[in-house]
């Protein structure tokens, strides 16, 4: 399939400092999501900022494509549909998949049903991204119900999920992204994926979380 993996890697970190090379059960993040990826896709591409990472991949990987990310592009601030942007313009390819290395528990097993699905429902959907649903009592920050009514206090398990964007990956045509500029388009299939593989490191207690997590995994050789 004509489908190119993006995985954006930046040097800095402010909650986690040097996430991204930081070892993960004995490898660096980076490694974990490379991994998953070389079973789905043929073509892999590391959007960065720094020397240091695209060392550090090129050690243990071959066939890592990158893309030097220019200095108007640097920092926090800057969105990251504003880099795929630029991303697009130096690959070929018609379709994608952008993930994070932040995601290490995403299994190939999981990409390539996304993979699959993308490609069966593109005739109705242009974008397909992963969800966490979530069946719990939700409200807006002023206090206003979402997803429930609280003179109504049916059981959690009963009421309508509320989906959290989770980060982990996005599937979008150059076309769809081209026409609104963002890696979700305007009709977007919600991929359902569980909580242990949605875990997305953003601070010390996710890394902690996912590290054990990980760990647990390995050991029963899921």
């Amino acid at each position: 399939m004509d489908i190119a993996a993006i995985i954006p890697m930046k040097g800095r970190s402010e909650r986690v400092p040097d996430k991204n090379l930081r070892l993960f059960n004995g490898k660096p993040l980076f490694c974990w999501i490379i991994n998953e990826l070389r079973e789905c896709v043929d073509n892999i591409y590391v959007d960065t900022d720094c020397d240091e990472i695209i060392n550090a991949v090129k050690e243990y990987f071959n066939q890592i494509r990158f893309i030097t990310r220019p200095d108007y592009l640097k920092g926090d601030a800057i969105s990251m549909n504003r880099i795929i942007e630029y991303d697009l313009m130096q690959i070929d390819n018609r379709y994608f998949i952008q993930t994070h290395s932040t995601s290490p528990l995403l299994t190939r097993n999981t990409i390539k049903s996304a993979i699959q699905t993308f490609f069966d429902l593109l005739g109705e959907h242009d974008s397909l991204f992963s969800v966490t649903p979530i069946k719990a009592r939700c409200f807006t920050s002023d206090g206003a119900p979402i997803n429930h009514k609280p003179d109504e206090l049916i059981q959690t398990q009963y009421l309508k999920p509320v989906y959290v964007e989770n980060s982990g990956f996005y599937l979008f045509s150059r076309e769809s992204f081209l026409r609104t500029s963002r890696r979700i388009g305007e009709k977007p299939y919600l991929f359902l994926i569980d909580q242990y593989e949605a875990i997305d490191i953003d601070d010390e207690n996710d890394f902690a979380a996912a590290e054990v997590l990980g760990a647990a995994r390995k050991g029963k050789g899921i």
